[in-house]
């Protein structure tokens, strides 16, 4: 990430965009043929956020899902979840000067969404078997929540998710007054010590951190953790790591909602546009021992 950059109105990513040594093909961005595409692919360095928050994850994709599906967090596979009405275009660029090829999704204001840099010269190779397709085609369609009362208000660790990846969980936030779950306001400083405790004690977690329109999410072990003095807080998580620029949140809350192992807390990281980056919980089936300390933990943290 570089510092100039403004929450999501820039390209956070190294290199995706256009050069004069590069080409450029537009891919079908609709599900399920996004899905078919990223899923050939076995060796990829996967990213996702802006700014204040990152997500790089080298291995391969498990299949994508949309707003409403099931989603799995999984050792060695690359979750993503698309809000298929934000996405209106992919491309795969490659850089002809150093021979790299990344795939990236952008929505309507030519924001880097996600990206893929492929790692091994077989999936560069099966970049180029991707069907064109031509500039202007409609992308996935908006998200499947159902009409009437937003399913966030009661539903579950899914639904929130989903709340926040169809605009930054900005509507979900100006309304949370009315969500019936257990939420307050913790101080942001509690993060790189929640991080280095459930590291210290060998306690698994899981991170989803959030770009316009897409999320990708890590579970497993904290391996290390480091901060900087300019306030940016690194973590290695199984086969990903994650980059939080602490001075970038401003606003940290603790919500619970239902998900396998019942109520289950969710540290949600709010940047200054109010949008959700980042959430650090507890995905799936962890194990009734690794839910109940995660539980511990979270009602220790203290209010603002």
């Amino acid at each position: 990430m570089t510092d100039h950059h403004k929450p999501y109105r820039t390209c956070a990513f190294e290199g995706c965009c256009g050069r004069r040594n590069s080409s450029v093909r537009l891919i079908d961005a609709r599900m399920p043929e996004l899905a078919r595409c990223l899923t050939l692919f076995r060796y990829v360095q996967a990213i996702t956020g802006g700014p204040v928050a990152r997500i790089e994850q080298a291995g391969s994709y498990a299949v994508p899902s949309l707003p409403g599906e099931a989603f799995a967090v999984r050792p060695g596979s690359i979750a993503l979840r698309i809000d298929g009405g934000s996405i209106a275009s992919a491309v795969v660029a490659r850089d002809e000067d150093t021979g790299t090829v990344a795939l990236s999704l952008l929505d309507a204001d030519g924001r880097t969404v996600h990206q893929g840099r492929l790692l091994s010269e077989g999936d560069r190779l099966l970049a180029g078997l991707a069907g064109t397709v031509a500039p202007g085609l409609p992308p996935a369609g908006p998200s499947t929540a159902a009409p009437g009362v937003p399913e966030w208000e009661s539903g579950d660790q899914l639904a929130q998710l989903d709340a926040v990846l169809t605009d930054g969980g900005a509507a979900r936030r100006a309304a949370f007054h009315r969500y019936r779950g257990e939420h307050r306001a913790i101080g942001t400083d509690v993060v790189p010590a929640v991080l280095d405790h459930v590291c210290s004690v060998g306690l698994p977690i899981g991170i989803a951190v959030f770009g316009p329109g897409a999320l990708q999410a890590c579970g497993g072990r904290v391996h290390v953790t480091d901060r900087t003095v300019g306030g940016r807080v690194f973590a290695a998580i199984a086969d990903s790591s994650v980059e939080i620029d602490l001075a970038g949140v401003r606003a940290c809350r603790l919500v619970r909602s239902t998900a396998a192992h019942g109520p289950t807390s969710a540290l949600e990281l709010d940047d200054g546009d109010g949008r959700c980056v980042a959430v650090v919980t507890q995905f799936g089936m962890v194990g009734e021992d690794v839910h109940t300390a995660w539980e511990h933990l979270a009602a220790s943290l203290p209010d603002t």
